[in-house]
């Protein structure tokens, strides 16, 4: 395999680099995790929009079930995503200062 060094510059240039500032404003981190708590309270609000809909006009019983299933596994992941990065700031407490 030939790597052309000039088309392996032009590529490095033509990256942003990692340190650059966002263009769609803040972090990558509080993007990521405002996008993550977005996703996760519309999981729970379609779930609450189902079990309503099933209960009161007789809808679908299967979606309900895809939904419940949904936010169950939204909330599962959420809690491990808490228990992670609890126990990361628990070792970065233990480290010797």
């Amino acid at each position: 395999m030939d790597i052309n060094a000039a088309l392996a510059a032009r590529s490095y240039g033509a990256a942003r680099p990692l340190t650059a500032p966002d263009p769609a404003g803040g972090s990558g981190a509080q993007s990521a995790a405002g996008r993550f708590a977005e996703t996760f309270a519309q999981t729970l609000g379609a779930a609450e929009t189902a079990a309503r809909d099933t209960m009161i006009s007789g809808a679908d019983p299967h979606a309900l079930v895809t939904a419940l299933s949904e936010a169950q596994l939204a909330v599962e992941t959420t809690v491990a995503v808490r228990d992670r990065v609890v126990e990361a700031y628990l070792e970065i407490l233990r480290m010797p200062v």
